[in-house]
């Protein structure tokens, strides 16, 4: 056994002459634990939430979506299209037609994106769990198409959820010339009708941006041909690696197509979710280094008062080397301890915030969730153990050296 270690084992649980040694000691441990514990359960809330926010999107954002890299539309019947359904990783497929057009109602006018599903939409997303409304999900009956509009969009129109006259969509025609004396020739014009239904996402992208019906109302309004869409939606069987899938679709379809999966879809907000994890990763960092200082006082005191047994090693023949590493490994174990007790800690404190939820979200229903989220990943508790380990050895290693340097 390496005899620095040894000797710094034997003085952590060796008694001392001042007291205070071992008290400074206990302090050094319960403040690398404290900051360990506001690491893992910080990063884990942040998982905690990223999850909440990709549940959400689940009813808009499947978990494989292609679109174009040029223009808007391709053939939904072609060999590639047709091939990437029939793969065995793949669940389901659907296709939309979505564009952005003009919606009028009562004499208000918004903006809106209208996406135009096909039947497999409902079954293979989680569509129906935001829908809110006595109505039924009905998006063609043969003969007129329905509107199920986001909830603030409904604001915006003012037409509550049972609107008895149609909304207007306008939208400007692909083709032709643009006819100056008579502009209104110059819009595709198409009602709506109300299915008593509207959805919340409670992200305003959705919630005050879209209109879902039916795909034959959006190839109407659009001009868009029988077999063009703008998107092909996938749903990835259960227990299949979704990285793969992807991986596998932008093969077959080449280069003209971009594929994505659910946080790429959303890179912007999962974008920014990272940063804030990254940032308060960095702060608790600094945070745990100034809970290490702790540490270098108990080495000091220990220091001077193990000056004469550190003496009797260099007359034994010890170098400066070893002596000064006695004290390296033993902030390098009060820093393990603290690292140990702080991550068992943590994950206790969020396995029991997972099951009961006592820290709540406050403000009653205006939130997602009643509660803080928590969602603990292995790979953030290996990053924090690390993290503490390396912080408490380089809060150690050069005050030691100095130390040892000047009072033995």
């Amino acid at each position: 056994m390496n005899l620095s270690l040894y000797i710094a084992k034997r003085y952590i649980f060796s008694r001392k002459r001042h007291q205070v040694i071992n008290i400074i000691s206990g302090v050094a441990v319960a403040g690398v634990a404290l900051a360990t514990v506001a690491m893992v359960c910080t990063l884990s809330v942040f998982n905690g939430f990223q999850g909440v926010v990709a549940k959400q999107f689940t009813a808009m954002d499947p978990d494989v979506k292609v679109t174009v890299v040029q223009g808007k539309s391709f053939d939904k019947n072609s060999a590639a299209v047709a091939q990437v359904a029939a793969l065995p990783s793949v669940s389901a497929v659907s296709f939309s037609v979505e564009d952005v057009a003009m919606v009028q109602y009562g004499g208000r006018q918004v903006m809106a994106t209208i996406k135009g599903v096909d039947e497999s939409f409902c079954r293979m997303s989680g569509f129906g769990d935001i829908l809110y409304g006595n109505g039924e999900l009905i998006l063609y009956d043969g003969i007129n198409s329905y509107a199920i509009m986001g909830a603030e969009l409904m604001q915006q129109l003012n037409c509550g959820v049972y609107f008895t006259t149609p909304l207007e969509v306008f939208a400007p025609n692909r083709k032709g010339k643009v006819n100056l004396t008579i502009p209104a020739s110059n819009f595709k014009r198409a009602k709506l009708l109300s299915s008593g239904l509207v959805f919340m996402l409670n992200q305003p992208k959705y919630d005050a941006g879209y209109i879902i019906t039916s795909d034959i109302f959006a190839r109407e309004i659009f001009r868009r041909g029988g077999s063009e869409v703008t998107s092909m939606d996938i749903k990835v069987r259960d227990g299949e690696d979704i990285d793969e899938v992807k991986e596998n679709v932008a093969s077959i379809l080449g280069e003209g197509f971009v594929v994505q999966d659910r946080y790429e879809q959303q890179r912007d907000i999962y974008k920014v979710m990272q940063v804030e994890k990254l940032i308060s990763y960095i702060f608790l960092s600094f945070i745990l280094l100034v809970a290490c200082f702790n540490i270098i006082g108990s080495l000091s005191m220990l220091i001077i008062e193990k000056r004469d047994n550190m003496n009797t090693l260099r007359s034994l023949g010890a170098d400066t080397s070893v002596i000064s590493n006695i004290f390296v490994f033993e902030g390098c174990i009060i820093s393990a301890a603290g690292a140990v007790s702080g991550v068992i800690l943590g994950l206790l404190f969020c396995l029991l915030q997972q099951q009961f939820g006592f820290i709540s979200m406050g403000g009653g229903d205006d939130f997602v969730v009643s509660s803080y989220p928590v969602e603990v990943e292995f790979a953030d508790v290996a990053l924090v153990f690390v993290t503490v380990l390396a912080v408490g050895f380089m809060a150690v290693w050069l005050p030691v050296k100095a130390l040892t340097k000047r009072f033995i």
